[in-house]
């Protein structure tokens, strides 16, 4: 059998909530499958259970432990396993699953990956420090204030044709977002707070969006149901930022030119960023492209290659996938 079939076979013949590791020790055990000179056979394991779920496989499902990892088992023995254990409302709920390391890193440590994300797309991003505003240390002014903000140009080939669209309406020459960073929002309350966030602290720009690490599986009627009803876009961050992906788009809004100015009054950061998003769109043709390097320099930085995402997140403790189907394991 394929080693996706050996993983099947093995879920159901457990039929009970497991994890890569037993999963790989059965197969092992019943020589479902030979892996030959594999070095790392269980991280194999991992990562194709992780393809389940990711692929939207509807064979296999999991649920997050209490202390934050993962246990797999089959849609079809739901039953047998008991309703009980799946939702934890009883004792038997904790699975004795080998221990695994946490992993921490900090929220602010995934901006450089969602402005690599951003970059490739011709966005420009920076990061918005609210504890730096006047009254920053007013816990309120994370309602206010957004993770970070980002600009599109409309990219026009010919001189006559971008004066013409500035004479008619400057503001269709750029397009602002908003983004609400969080590392992981695992319920559905924890869904609402941030999604509410993002749309508080979106009101100004053209597009706004929530962006985490990782959502739990269950979540995805909710969130349709919010953005269909609200239009603020959903942003599922990757390791690899190039393989980030928008589960939800943004609705299109005109800009509150009012909350812009209350924000360019409250934070130096944000007036800055108008203010060389202005200096482009208003730039001359033989100043274009240093202005647009001033631009690019005031924003946030972005990775210039694989081998420098692949250093950060081992820096910073970011999983990256590969290692574990589980954001928050190793």
């Amino acid at each position: 059998m394929t080693i996706k079939e050996a993983i099947l076979k093995s879920l159901d013949d457990l039929n009970r909530l497991t994890n890569s590791m037993e999963v790989c020790d059965h197969i092992f055990k019943n020589s479902y499958y030979d892996f030959g000179t594999a070095k790392t056979p269980p991280a194999t394991v991992s990562a194709l259970l992780g393809d389940f779920i990711r692929n939207g496989d509807s064979r296999v499902k999991r649920i997050k432990q209490d202390n934050g990892t993962y246990a797999y088992y089959l849609t079809k023995n739901e039953q047998d396993i008991g309703i009980e254990i799946l939702t934890g409302s009883t004792e038997s709920s904790t699975v004795k699953l080998p221990k695994v390391k946490a992993l921490s890193y900090n929220e602010r440590d995934l901006h450089k990956l969602l402005s690599s994300y951003l970059k490739n797309t011709k966005i420009y991003s920076k990061t918005i420090f609210h504890e730096q505003s006047k009254y920053g240390i007013d816990n309120n002014q994370i309602w206010t204030h957004p993770d970070m903000v980002g600009v599109k140009f409309l990219n026009l080939q010919t001189k006559v044709s971008q004066n013409f669209l500035k004479s008619i309406n400057r503001v269709d020459t750029f397009k602002l977002s908003s983004y609400e960073i969080k590392k992981e929002i695992n319920s559905d309350s924890e869904l609402k707070k941030a999604y509410f966030q993002a749309v508080s602290n979106s009101s100004w720009a053209n597009y706004g969006y929530l962006v985490a690490f990782e959502f739990s599986d269950s979540l995805s009627d909710e969130m349709e149901r919010l953005n269909q009803s609200f239009g603020i876009g959903i942003i599922e961050l990757n390791a690899n930022p190039y393989q980030s992906k928008v589960l939800f788009p943004a609705s299109y809004r005109d800009l509150d030119f009012k909350t812009i100015d209350k924000l360019c009054k409250i934070n130096k950061e944000f007036e800055q960023f108008i203010e060389q998003t202005d200096r482009l769109m208003t730039a001359q043709e033989r100043y274009y492209k240093s202005t647009e390097k001033e631009l690019d320099e005031f924003c946030d930085d972005y990775f210039e290659n694989d081998t420098e995402v692949e250093k950060y997140c081992k820096d910073k403790n970011i999983p990256n996938g590969e290692e574990n189907t589980s954001h928050n394991i190793v």
